[in-house]
């Protein structure tokens, strides 16, 4: 009997030892986050101290498979409030949330998961489409060193959308990660906090609100050049292209999900590889005629720093991985998927970049279907242009959902009333920002109608800040403390050759938009 009293009273003060021990860890990790070192805010770590609490009482004896089963049965308010504490931070990442909470307290149905190779289908649209088109024209001023920068951005966005990813996790006191973010803006706050914990979300909002509004704009130039040069004969200058092209889009400003168009993205997908490969074959009959002489071992100075900006917009893809990552079944699966598809991306887009300089050379276009003969000019443009407006839809609606849910939807803090009323009907002033929206894109592709310099103004301002200064900045400063020497290296320089890129990009885009007003230079 004395044993046995003895050792309940030796597992009660252990568990108080360790309940204080957990506990002042959890205050220790806010110090150090406030003072900078630690990326962790008090929330995480508290969350890494009840993660450790219940592996311990999951040690002792503590089964959480039978909470699990309640959970299953419908159990009361209570015990589900109580699970979803306890699968918070589940070792693999995948557990619910708090974000999966809805208003009324109750726990959203799980969405269903994807699988790697739907998730890579994902990436790879993001990344092998329309934009390609610029590719050639950025070896036409860059020659082989271009040639090196699409191998060079590949493996480049590669590691930044890993390092990005892994800026979502933290280390328990066990060394296993767990998943304590859900998105970009939360990763830019968590680097802010204490001190500003909005201002990081705040400047990634807006960064990805200019790109996705660019990538509006880009749809509808691209629209109006390749109708202008796919009827040449035509009474219609590009500019009206561009207006007839807008109001094709209207009906975008009704959208309330993408239910409507998601249907076609598949089949735009896919004709976009079709047209890909038809001006590839078009390409390899004139093989004989490739000007391999004419593949330059120098640089055009002014007009490279552009071609770096196109280049790097179209591998961007960084927006959308956190969001895409939890939605895969295997989250480990990630790094293996983020590598085939930026490989294929690579290989196909160096290959078209390549074949099609070869082809037309010196005469090599903004957008290179506009060197096509027109006997299959026009059949191509029209695939393209509605291509392009189909994939209008997706940027314009995500661009939507920020404005909305900065100004609109901020948890009571918005600076205008809801854009939806009680029965979800979409108000006036809800109504009015969306058109406003797509006669804005309008305007825009009306009075800057330069594919190539609009491409690399954005991939320079908005397109080398998501996908190379951010996450290397974000992954130095929350994993500072797990980086070995090599990984340092390869932040500060991803970030230092960026930050010359887009600074010089910038500037020599906005220098051949000045100069194309000046000398009214058409494309």
């Amino acid at each position: 009997m004395a044993h046995l009293i003895r050792h309940k009273i030796t597992n009660k003060l252990t568990n108080a030892a360790h309940t204080v021990s957990h506990k002042s860890q959890a205050k220790v990790s806010g110090v150090f986050a406030r003072l900078g070192f630690q990326a962790a805010t008090d929330e995480e770590g508290l969350g890494f101290a009840e993660c450790d609490d219940l592996d311990y009482d999951y040690r002792q004896g503590m089964q959480m498979d039978v909470l699990r089963g309640e959970e299953e049965e419908g159990g009361d308010m209570e015990g589900e409030a109580e699970l979803e504490g306890d699968t918070r931070y589940q070792r693999d990442g995948t557990g619910q949330r708090q974000s999966t909470l809805k208003s009324g307290g109750s726990l959203e149905e799980d969405k269903p998961k994807i699988t790697s190779w739907e998730a890579g289908w994902n990436v790879t649209n993001a990344i092998q489409g329309m934009f390609v088109l610029g590719l050639p024209y950025a070896i036409l001023h860059g020659g082989y060193l271009g040639l090196f920068l699409i191998i060079f951005a590949a493996v480049v966005c590669c590691y930044t959308g890993k390092i990005l990813i892994a800026c979502l996790y933290e280390e328990n006191e066990d060394g296993i990660k767990v998943r304590v973010r859900d998105s970009y803006v939360d990763i830019a706050n968590a680097c802010c906090a204490p001190r500003f914990p909005a201002l990081g979300g705040h400047v990634v909002n807006v960064a990805q609100i200019i790109e996705l509004v660019m990538t509006c704009i880009l749809y509808v130039v691209v629209s109006g050049n390749l109708m202008y040069n796919s009827f040449p004969s035509f009474p219609v200058s590009q500019k009206a292209w561009s207006v007839l092209a807008t109001a094709a889009l209207l009906p975008c400003a009704f959208l309330k999900n993408l239910k409507a168009v998601s249907k076609f993205s598949l089949l735009c997908t896919l004709a976009h590889f079709v047209i890909n490969i038809l001006v590839i074959a078009y390409c390899l009959s004139r093989a004989r005629e490739w000007a391999w002489e004419k593949v330059k071992f120098y640089i055009d100075v002014k007009k490279f720093p552009i071609s770096i900006g196109i280049i790097v917009f179209s591998y961007t893809s960084q927006i959308f991985l956190p969001s895409l990552e939890g939605n895969m079944q295997k989250p480990s699966e990630f790094h293996c998927m983020m590598d085939w598809t930026h490989i294929t991306a690579c290989v196909l887009k160096g290959l078209f970049a390549l074949v099609a300089y070869l082809t037309w050379a010196d005469a090599t276009k903004e957008v290179i279907t506009d060197n096509l003969p027109s006997t299959i000019r026009a059949v191509v443009n029209l695939f393209l242009v509605s291509k392009a407006l189909l994939s209008y839809p997706l940027p314009f609606f995500a661009a939507v959902e920020v404005l909305e849910k900065s100004l609109f939807q901020d948890g009571g803090r918005a600076l205008f009333p809801d854009c939806y009323g009680p029965g979800g009907q979409l108000k006036t002033w809800g109504l009015g920002l969306r058109v406003g929206l797509v006669v804005f894109t309008l305007l825009m592709a009306v009075f800057v109608p330069h594919f190539a310099l609009l491409m690399g103004l954005t991939g320079s301002l908005t397109g080398a800040g998501l996908c190379f200064l951010l996450p290397s900045l974000f992954h130095l400063k929350l994993q500072w403390r797990n980086l070995l020497w090599h990984h340092v290296f390869f932040d500060v320089s991803i970030f230092v050759i960026g930050g010359i890129c887009a600074i010089s990009g910038l500037i020599h885009s906005i220098e051949g938009l000045i100069e194309a007003f000046r000398y009214n230079i058409h494309d």
